[in-house]
């Protein structure tokens, strides 16, 4: 058996032995009882987030291209969550891995890469990918590029990808079709795997994105510009781009909303209490969404479901998000103050203002 071969055997066993990650229903207030709201928790992953899955298909897709060999050393751009997870499949081949960050990513995830043995190099945002390709010229390795392979590496038929597993999860609730299913975008590939497969399936779901600050997601969603950049990167650590990624697909995509970052943090912290575990602020953008898609629908009179996601947990964000001198610092604290009292009254009386 080559390398290759036993590579994709031990990555194919890896996968085997994770069980599927949990969905559980978020409480909603008394009047939404023919409105459920369920959250898939990805945190429960070996390294913590939704990037897990990412991460193994990226390396399968490298395998079964011929990309790496036994001695080729991975280099990735990243924030943070994606790095965690490549660094661990890096250790699980025995490959050397070079995650090249942001500057500004927390302490906490470039903990994470070093301990699977992993190194981090930090640049300033924009140079992620100018220097990610120039490393793996200078060492002969391989840049993995989730910003482009991402929606090529992930089967969005089924093979228990993220889609499948939410609808096979549904299947006893009492609307087990979701209505909705909400999420960000990071590289934009979990979104282009859970449109195309609605789409393969037939199923009246709908997809929404809900972009952050200082992304061009939703510009580029808005007027198609594929050349639309921003001068500085999101500051919701895993979502958002400042340029048009190319595993995002904006034709799978039936709605997105932006939300602006104090939202994204207020929210994480109020779904924090509720659960009684830290979540990351990417979740809290996409609960915000959600909250906002559920009281559209009780408007209506809808019945329905909608699914969303719990990408990472909170203790990455101890020092940052769950830090009161760092919101008060960037200028966050006062205007969280009112979505959070925004929130608490969406939770008690079901009136979303």
């Amino acid at each position: 058996m080559s390398w290759v071969q036993q590579s994709i055997k031990l990555i194919l066993a890896e996968m085997q032995r994770s069980s599927d990650t949990h969905l559980f229903q978020v409480p909603m207030p008394d009047s939404y009882q023919d409105i459920q709201v369920y959250i898939k928790d990805e945190s429960t992953h070996p390294t913590g987030s939704l990037k897990h899955r990412l991460a193994r298909s990226l390396f399968l897709y490298a395998l079964a291209n011929g990309y790496v060999g036994e001695d080729t050393t991975i280099i990735e751009a990243s924030s943070g969550s994606t790095a965690v997870s490549e660094a661990y499949f890096a250790r699980l081949l025995g490959l050397p891995f070079i995650a090249v960050m942001p500057d500004t990513t927390s302490k906490h995830k470039q903990a994470q890469v070093e301990f699977y043995g992993g190194r981090c190099h930090l640049v300033k945002g924009s140079e992620i990918y100018s220097e990610s390709e120039r490393l793996a010229r200078e060492l002969k390795g391989y840049y993995m590029d989730q910003f482009t392979n991402a929606e090529r590496a992930t089967d969005w038929r089924g093979n228990n990808n993220i889609a499948d597993s939410i609808f096979h999860q549904m299947r006893c609730e009492p609307n087990p079709e979701p209505t909705w299913i909400v999420m960000s975008a990071g590289t934009g590939g979990t979104s282009a795997t859970i449109g195309r497969y609605i789409n393969y399936k037939g199923a009246n779901t709908k997809l929404c994105v809900a972009d952050p600050e200082h992304s061009v997601f939703y510009d580029y969603y808005q007027t198609g510009d594929a050349g639309l950049t921003h001068d500085r990167g999101s500051a919701i650590e895993g979502i958002g781009r400042p340029r048009v990624e190319p595993s995002f697909i904006p034709s799978v995509v039936h709605r997105m909303m932006k939300i602006p970052d104090a939202s994204s943090y207020a929210a994480m912290r109020h779904l924090s209490d509720l659960l009684g575990l830290r979540v990351g602020g990417s979740t809290g953008t996409n609960l915000y969404a959600t909250y906002q898609l559920a009281s559209e629908m009780k408007l209506q009179a809808e019945r329905g479901s909608i699914v969303t996601m719990l990408c990472d947990r909170g203790d990455r964000y101890l020092d940052t998000y769950y830090n009161d001198e760092w919101l008060q610092q960037h200028g966050y604290h006062q205007s969280m103050q009112s979505v959070r009292q925004q929130l608490q009254t969406f939770y008690q009386s079901g009136v979303w203002q």
